[in-house]
């Protein structure tokens, strides 16, 4: 009778294995369906549909690392590191449009920070399409993280299924800058509006405080929604085209 109750045992053993495997794997894949929007202090704040920041605190899928994690999703690569360093508007502006040709798009503005280099790029008839990153170290030409990546509805993950104008939506230009100026006047006062561009499914504007530009943030035309850019750093200089 000893070998039967090993053999049951045995089973009973490799069953539990088995499901708490199973559990595990279901805990680790229930990720959240959207960003989780934060503030640049990594507090949530209650402004927009998920908050008033794309943004998540740490290591986290919008921190830092995101260039390194190009090709994850969508069209985050556009165009991978050739290892040599750029360090200058006009060579990152040469590897933006090395990668956004075969799309059929070019550069627009071009902004240098100390993380990185920041791109518009811009269709055949001048409008913006979407944004992107060059590495200055590596040259790796990338989806900028947070709208770009998120809400843009003709290159990002929001695409599928969407037509190409569907950047018109709820959320007008003018109600656009309202909710932005709000926020600022709130959360950092004396910073103000610079420019605003409208990419297809939300808005990017770029901000300005004692005449030095300070960064930028995004309204979802959607929602409303707002997303801070914690990501860029410093400015050092920008170029328009």
């Amino acid at each position: 009778m000893r070998r039967p109750l090993t053999v049951v045992a045995l089973v009973t053993a490799v069953t539990a294995l088995v499901a708490s495997v199973a559990m595990a794997v279901g805990t680790i894949g229930a990720q959240p369906s959207g960003p989780t929007m934060m503030g640049g202090d990594g507090q949530r704040s209650g402004l927009g549909m998920m908050g008033d920041h794309g943004q998540r605190s740490g290591s986290g899928m919008m921190g830092g690392s995101m260039m390194g994690a190009a090709g994850g999703m969508g069209m985050m690569a556009w165009l991978p590191g050739d290892g040599v360093s750029v360090s200058s508007i006009p060579a990152a502006r040469i590897r933006a449009a090395t990668a956004a040709k075969p799309a059929g798009l070019h550069p627009g503005e071009v902004m240098w920070f100390d993380n990185g280099f920041y791109v518009e790029l811009k269709d055949e008839a001048g409008k913006p399409s979407t944004e992107v990153m060059v590495d200055p170290r590596t040259g790796a030409v990338t989806t900028e993280p947070g709208p770009a990546m998120m809400w843009n509805t003709r290159t990002g993950m929001n695409s599928r299924g969407q037509g190409a104008n569907a950047a018109a939506g709820a959320v007008d230009a003018t109600k656009a800058r309202a909710t932005a100026t709000a926020w600022l006047a709130a959360n950092r006062a004396g910073t103000t509006i610079a420019s605003m561009d409208a990419y297809p499914g939300y808005f990017t504007i770029d901000l300005k405080r004692n005449g030095v530009v300070r960064g930028m943030m995004s309204v979802s035309s959607s929602s409303g929604a707002l997303w801070y850019h914690t990501w860029h750093g410093a400015f050092i200089a920008m170029e328009d085209s």
